[in-house]
């Protein structure tokens, strides 16, 4: 086994793009926990006079008001805080902005990153509409998170060879998934052409979503257990236009399976945050792909060749996510 990892080409970025990505992730870092706390105070504060009393109203950013009291001083000190910390934290976004459009211009002309743009779209597109933890970037496209995780690039030929993502759906925190996209109003068809306007239901099938330019996106699920619904919507639509997600054999292992999440570059320098498995249960979900009678040949060989490059991968770079036991 050893000897015939050899073969495959992985190679270092080099310094000056190791030392851009790693300022770049600390600024996208930042701007990922500012705007987290930025969100406890989207919205407004603002006085209203009713049957000649003044009480103070929160305005969230769907416009549902609430009433905080009479206005008191207590309740001018909890408008103050709240305009300051807003200010304040409006003002940090802004800034983090500017410098993440420079590291932007700098990753691409250090060329730190090469992962497609419409994956670093669609990873950001989850992350704003508040949906990123409910999915896990399993095959293919992983490999983009384990190189930056390394600090390398791969140059196996045929390894990333591939237009299109699977998104593994948790399936068991499906109520929350649902209430949240009743929340922003949309089927997750709709929330992937607020990403990608040209996103299309496949003409084939109902169970993958295809753009302009042959992308696709897979959303995958757990085979049905007692009790789930099956074939499952991503979330009701009386229209016809959502997709199904598509039983995947074992794919409640890699549910199970640790997570490993890495800040991957776009060739344009736009970053996203993946979340996807660590690759030691990648490997052995590849190998078995690779073994399946079924399962096309060409396919089979590109899951054993992603299974090889990986395994080196983790020996050479990332010896600390060396598995102690097995899990698949």
């Amino acid at each position: 086994m050893e000897n015939s990892l050899k073969k495959y080409l992985i190679t270092d970025i080099g310094d000056d793009a190791r030392r851009q990505y790693i300022d770049a992730q600390s600024v996208f870092g930042e701007r990922e926990r500012t705007r987290k706390e930025a969100n406890s105070v989207r919205g407004s504060m603002f006085w209203k006079t009713q049957s000649s009393r003044e009480y103070l109203i929160r305005q969230t950013a769907q416009n549902a008001q609430k009433s905080l009291g009479l206005r008191t001083a207590e309740t001018e000190k909890m408008m103050e805080h709240f305009t300051a910390r807003k200010a304040l934290l409006t003002e940090r976004l802004q800034a983090l902005d500017e410098a993440l459009e420079r590291h932007r211009r700098m990753n691409r002309a250090l060329y730190v990153g090469r992962a497609p743009q419409v994956l670093v779209d669609i990873l950001n597109g989850l992350e704003k509409y508040g949906v990123a933890q409910h999915f896990t970037v399993v095959g293919t496209h992983a490999l983009y998170a384990y190189e930056a995780a390394a600090g390398v690039r791969i140059g196996a030929p045929g390894a990333l060879a591939t237009q299109d993502v699977d998104l593994l759906w948790d399936t068991r925190r499906r109520l929350q998934f649902v209430e949240h996209m009743q929340g922003l109003g949309s089927t997750m068809m709709g929330l992937l052409q607020r990403i990608d306007s040209t996103f299309r239901l496949s003409e084939e099938d109902r169970f993958k979503a295809i753009n302009k330019s042959g992308f696709e996106v897979d959303i995958i699920r757990r085979e049905a257990h007692e009790g789930d619904d099956h074939p499952l919507a991503l979330t009701p639509s009386n229209d016809g236009e959502e997709f199904y997600a598509v039983q995947a054999e074992r794919a409640g292992r890699l549910l199970s399976a640790p997570r490993l999440t890495a800040i991957v570059v776009s060739t344009k320098g736009d970053m996203a945050r993946m979340t996807t498995i660590e690759p030691a249960p990648f490997i052995e979900f590849k190998r078995w792909m690779s073994t399946l009678k079924n399962r096309d040949h060409l396919k089979r060989n590109r899951d054993a060749l992603q299974a090889e490059v990986v395994q080196q991968l983790m020996t050479e770079y990332l010896p600390h996510l060396m598995p102690r036991t097995t899990t698949l």
